[in-house]
């Protein structure tokens, strides 16, 4: 994804799109500690980027032109989780290690689409269509390369590297960028007069492996378009769920039903395309002094209907006894899940309460 959780902010808040976005904890209220999470690409013109300390960052950018927010991962999940669902209808063997990054193997897919690079543009424009994100795809016959490319042309870029090209391909890229070369190696091939992969391809196999044992290995394998780890098949969800953050609370009785039953809705679509049920309904709220309650009721038979779910939802709701309602957030998600060739059974109304 590109600048993920800086462009989910400006969908939610379209007017920091001409701002330099810091995602981070302000400085000023936090005795100036915390770093960046993530930077928009107005804010890395400046020089501000991931990982960088948040002070740092915001020396480096007119005042009139920074906004700082703070994370909201449980709204990142969310958009990470209705992408992967995108990716599900593509091929089940996908490998997420961030949020925003997945390795998917296409050689066998969903669409029986032989051209990588029509999957490519299917992926991206289902993604703007439905999360109004864009994300960069990177297409090649190894993990490493595929890395590599998605990289290359950001934002919203889509890079192919073919086999007889890779080694060309990865000559001029600055060893800082290559996947799995960390600052302490970086500072000793410096040490050798090593600064692009032009450089790392001269060197011999042996003094990878003398100077830098396995992992020189691996490095030296990347550094000539090897890389022989396979794209691990991502494992079992252990929860589905949905939630809204609104800009205008929520006040009334009316507005609450509403919205329980929209997100009643979206969680049985979502249920029904995972081909999973639960037994577990959690409900989420967040009130206008940003005080976040969550409660979730277990029961011996599964839930998955529009109905079960908005039936439990508005129960844990009643029981909470909310008596300031000004509802800033409300979420409900499954869990206890198991496939649907499990005994699929009507809900049960005896229930455990879980606090």
């Amino acid at each position: 994804m590109d600048a993920f959780f800086a462009s989910v902010e400006e969908r939610e808040h379209p007017e920091y799109k001409k701002k330099c976005l810091i995602v981070a904890q302000d400085p000023r209220k936090h005795n100036h500690h915390g770093v960046v999470t993530t930077a928009n690409y107005n804010a890395r013109k400046y020089g501000a980027h991931s990982a960088m300390p948040v002070q740092q960052a915001v020396d480096l950018i007119p005042k009139k032109k920074l906004v700082i927010t703070p994370p909201h991962f449980d709204l990142y999940r969310q958009v990470s989780d209705q992408i992967h669902d995108i990716f599900g209808d593509v091929t089940d063997n996908y490998q997420t290690v961030a949020l925003d990054e997945t390795y998917l193997d296409v050689t066998k897919n969903k669409l029986h689409e032989p051209n990588t690079i029509k999957l490519a543009n299917y992926i991206q424009q289902r993604i703007v269509k439905e999360t109004h994100l864009t994300c960069s795809v990177g297409i090649s016959y190894n993990k490493f390369l595929a890395k590599m490319a998605s990289d290359y042309r950001k934002p919203f870029g889509r890079t192919i590297i073919l086999g007889k090209y890779a080694k060309e391909f990865l000559k001029p890229i600055p060893i800082e960028k290559f996947n799995g070369i960390g600052k302490a190696m970086q500072q000793k091939l410096h040490d050798m007069d090593i600064y692009t992969g032009a450089d790392l391809q001269k060197v011999d196999q042996d003094e990878f492996l003398k100077r830098f044992g396995k992992m020189g290995y691996v490095i030296y394998k990347r550094i000539h378009g090897i890389d022989d780890s396979p794209v691990e098949g991502h494992r079992l969800r252990k929860s589905i769920g949905r939630e809204s953050t609104y800009n205008r609370n929520l006040v009334t009785d009316e507005q609450i039903n509403s919205e329980l039953e929209r997100l009643a809705q979206k969680v049985s679509q979502d249920l029904k395309k995972q081909r999973q049920h639960g037994k577990t309904v959690v409900l989420k709220l967040r009130n206008s002094d940003f005080e976040t309650i969550t409660k979730r009721m277990s029961f011996q038979d599964y839930v998955q209907t529009k109905t079960e779910i908005y039936r439990v939802a508005r129960d844990i709701y009643d029981k909470l006894k909310v008596t300031d309602q000004k509802i800033r957030l409300l979420g409900i998600t499954i869990t206890n899940l198991d496939p649907l060739s499990y005994e699929e059974v009507s809900l049960n109304l005896s229930y455990k309460e879980d606090n």
